[in-house]
């Protein structure tokens, strides 16, 4: 068993660099991947850059190059629920892109039953026993995250409430999800909330990225230590 860890920016992976022991560090399409054991469970870790398209080349190389058997995308979100608040975090059980039409995902390539990614079930159970045994700052949900091409302040948010409903809104996840169904491998996604309704912005997610990554990998770390386990 291999774990990927991917993600989006240096700042949401810096928690886990000190962390990953006997690291070697490889070179692919201008992205470093690391790989190591985080607490005995051999990983490859790395961050992508923003956007659904470098999330997805990293996915694809973690399975191709790496050998990957899960991939866990670790980092921060946009809260788009209205209850949500800053360094709450979210779990994925399902995940959808909200800037793609929902017909070329199930009239064409890949043929899906519907818009949304299903994070893997296992994975899933396994998080609530991780984040029970560490309890870590912040409440924990588990639900719907949605995935597009752009920071969402308030212009365009209730659009993709009103279609989707979704707790979070980032730019990578879909993109992962996407690369992990078609190449059945299992994913599960955990996002810190950096920004909401009420408090939104880029200025917030710059101010309140370094201590929501950290909750992130905390939680990603306790998976790992499940999944070690299991």
């Amino acid at each position: 068993m291999k774990v990927g860890i991917i993600c989006a920016g240096d700042e949401e992976f810096a928690p886990f660099l000190p962390l990953i022991k006997n690291c070697k560090i490889t070179q692919r399409a201008m992205l470093k991947f690391y790989n190591g054991q985080i607490n005995g469970t051999e990983v490859v870790a790395l961050f992508s850059g923003v956007c659904k398209v470098n999330a997805a080349i990293a996915s694809q190389l973690l399975i191709d190059v790496f050998g990957v058997t899960i991939i866990i995308n670790s980092g921060t979100a946009g809260g788009m629920a209205p209850d949500l608040e800053i360094f709450d975090t979210v779990i994925s059980t399902e995940v959808c892109y909200h800037d793609v039409a929902p017909d070329i995902l199930t009239e064409f390539h890949p043929w899906m039953k519907s818009v949304f990614f299903t994070a893997d079930r296992e994975l899933i159970e396994l998080s609530k026993v991780a984040v029970n045994r560490i309890k870590p700052a912040g409440r924990v949900i588990w639900g719907r995250m949605a995935t597009g091409e752009s920071f969402i302040a308030d212009e365009g948010r209730q659009k993709i409430i009103n279609e989707f409903a979704p707790l979070t809104a980032d730019m990578e996840t879909a993109g992962i999800a996407h690369v992990c169904y078609v190449n059945r491998v299992p994913f599960i996604a955990i996002r810190c909330v950096t920004d909401t309704a009420a408090h939104s912005g880029v200025d917030k997610f710059e101010e309140n990225c370094t201590k929501a990554s950290m909750i992130a990998a905390s939680i990603t770390v306790a998976l790992l230590n499940e999944i070690g386990v299991r």
